[in-house]
Order: C-alpha cells, then sequence, then structure tokens
C-alpha cells in the first residue's frame, strides 16, 4: 500500500498466481462434474469431514487435492470437485501429535505444521537445537513413529526480520508497513506485534521529522500482529509497493492455503516470490511461542518484518520471522492478516 504525499509506500506484493485451474481426475465411465472446487471450496470440505481427512493442498498443476482416510469421504470430494488422495492418519492423529509437541517441545529454535501432502507432522529444529534440546524433539517423535518428521533448518530462527517500506520506531528500530486499513473511526496501517511492542509512535524516515502513525499496540507472542493509527487519516491508500517503482492495489483478503503461490515486499530485500508450504505452524521464537503462522519458501531478511505477503491483489500476511537470507534462501512465517482484521474491526482501504 501506498501513502499518498509520504516517502512511505507500504510494501505492496504482487502475485504470481494468476488463475488458478483447478480439475479433476475421472475414470473412463464417470463423468467429469458439474463444478470444480476452489481452494476455499477444497479447505472447508476437508474441515467439514473431520478426522475422515488430514487437510488440503494444491498440486503444481493448481489441482485441489483433500486428503481422505475411507472411500466414503472420497466419493464426497469427488462429488464437490477436487481430488482425493486416502492417507493413514486423520486428522485427530495429527493434533495429537502436535499437542505432544506443545506439551514436551517447546523450545527456542523450533517450529511444527502439519504437512497434508505426506501426512505427518514436521518438526523444524536450527542450528540452536542441539544436545539435550534436540534430544527432547526426538523423543516426541520417537514416541508417535512416523507421525513426526524431523528436519533441520538453516541458520537461526527469529523475529529478527523487520516487510514493505520502512517505518521507524520512536526511541530507534525499524519495520514495515503491511497493509493500510480502515474502520469507521479512520484509518490505519498493520504491522508485525513484535514491531508494535517497540514502540507506539512511528514515523517515516529515520530522523523522525515526519510522524507517520501514533498509538500502536498489537498480540506478541501468541500471535504477531499489530496496528498503528495514520497521523493524516487521508494519506493512505490501498497499494502495496512492488519495488520497481510501482504499486498494485490491494482489493480483498483471504486465508493462504498450501501450495499457493506467493509475493513478499520488504524494505531490505525488495519482493521476493515463493511458495505455502504449511498454515496454522506454530513457531517456538526465543521471546516466545506464536501460533497459526503460514509458512512459505520466500526469503527475507532484517528490516523486512511486518510487510505484506500477498497473491495477486489478495491480502493474505504479515512478515513475522523466519531464518536463512536472501542469497542463499530462506523460511520466512507469516501472521494471517485475516485474523488482525477481525480482531480489530478494520477492513483493507
Amino acid at each position: 500500500m501506498r501513502l499518498s504525499g509520504s516517502p512511505l509506500r507500504h510494501a505492496t506484493v504482487t502475485a504470481v498466481a494468476g488463475v488458478l485451474v483447478i480439475g479433476t481426475m475421472t475414470s473412463p465411465a464417470q463423468a467429469a462434474p458439474a463444478t470444480v472446487a476452489s481452494p476455499d471450496q477444497a479447505t472447508a470440505l476437508a474441515a467439514a469431514l473431520g478426522d475422515r481427512s488430514a487437510g488440503a493442498y494444491a498440486q503444481a498443476d493448481g489441482t485441489m487435492v483433500v486428503t481422505v482416510t475411507d472411500d466414503a469421504a472420497a466419493k464426497k470430494v469427488r462429488a464437490a470437485g477436487a481430488t482425493p488422495r486416502t492417507v493413514t492418519r486423520g486428522a485427530d492423529e495429527l493434533a495429537r501429535a502436535t499437542a505432544a509437541l506443545d506439551s514436551s517441545a517447546k523450545i527456542p529454535g523450533t517450529a511444527w505444521w502439519t504437512d497434508p501432502a505426506t501426512n505427518q507432522v514436521v518438526v523444524s529444529v536450527d542450528s540452536t537445537v542441539t544436545g539435550a534440546k534436540l534430544q527432547r524433539v526426538e523423543a516426541v517423535a520417537d514416541r508417535l513413529g512416523g507421525t513426526i518428521r524431523i528436519e533441520r533448518e538453516s541458520g537461526v530462527l527469529g523475529t529478527r526480520i523487520a516487510g514493505g517500506e520502512a517505518i521507524w520506531a520512536e526511541g530507534g528500530g525499524r519495520c514495515s508497513a503491511g497493509f493500510n486499513v480502515r474502520n469507521a473511526s479512520g484509518s490505519y496501517f498493520l504491522t508485525a506485534g513484535h514491531c508494535t511492542d517497540i514502540a507506539a509512535n512511528w514515523y517515516a524516515d529515520s530522523g523522525q521529522s515526519s510522524l507517520l502513525g501514533s498509538g500502536g499496540t498489537g498480540s506478541f507472542p501468541g500471535d504477531d500482529y499489530g496496528i498503528v493509527q495514520h497521523t493524516d487519516a487521508g494519506a493512505a491508500d490501498g497499494s502495496v509497493y512492488l519495488y520497481d517503482g510501482t504499486t498494485r492495489d490491494i482489493t480483498a483478503a483471504a486465508d493462504a492455503y498450501v501450495g499457493q503461490s506467493v509475493e513478499r515486499s520488504g524494505s531490505t530485500t525488495g519482493l521476493h516470490s515463493g511458495t505455502v508450504e504449511a498454515v496454522d505452524a506454530t513457531v517456538n521464537y526465543a521471546e516466545g511461542s506464536v501460533s497459526g503462522l503460514i509458512r512459505t519458501t520466500v526469503c527475507a531478511e532484517p528490516g523486512d518484518s511486518g510487510g505484506a505477503l500477498v497473491s495477486g491483489s489478495t491480502a493474505l500476511g504479515l512478515t513475522s520471522g523466519g531464518s536463512g537470507n536472501c542469497s542463499s534462501g530462506g523460511t520466512t512465517y507469516f501472521q494471517p492478516v485475516t485474523e488482525a482484521l477481525s480482531v480489530y474491526g478494520v477492513e483493507i482501504i
């Protein structure tokens, strides 16, 4: 988004997603379904199936897959226009594995999420998780057999990445604005909650001569979203900066889904693209645990936190944290923007 008349043009991201084409697999004797499931419909169907499914995801060709544990569920999925894939573990079994990790392995440097494609809970451990800490994670995985898979993550997991064009905290510190939003009381910008923990007042310049917004508040850890009211209510519009001299209008907000193509804009690294690897991920930062995050293959570096994650003209998330960098590659987690919009009672401008 962009602030008219201000040096700050909010992190605007363009998606490479384009038009999603979704197909189904049918036998020669089967007629193609009359409808084709959208990502939202496939996700809702997986949730409605309860323990008879373990989630949904998009394949590389855009086909929506819904995991199922029995033939009756598979028939429902086909009838809805998605592709069923039979798995051995239902949602309840995977939820029990996540609960075991929540109770026994909340160690800074770890993160976990459900991978519907492999039908497992994946645990990521960074370079600081060694010795007794690693053994704690391995003990939980051993108890649950193949339900949990451990992966080593390069670098150190943290909130040191701060998204879009820079915003400067009163007294020092830099983050990025995510999306401009509004309600009946005025206009605001969203950013990361670990950013609004730094200060309530934010500036458009490092010299702090141009007050951008004040009264910032947020939620972190647990969540990672924050909100700041604009000083000039008429200065904000609904675009996001693309770092090529142009912007793109953001017209809607939605929940991300596994396999979705996304992009992120940040004041340090500009525009970068990637794919959603997981939703509802738990990340254990040194400052505390945050749940419900979007995990992506998008890179980020210090100076990118709080910025916008989008797909096309749709807002998806706010940059939270991650590991790696944009030279060798990395992993970045995002706070879903729909939760922040709901909590604060605001909408995208």
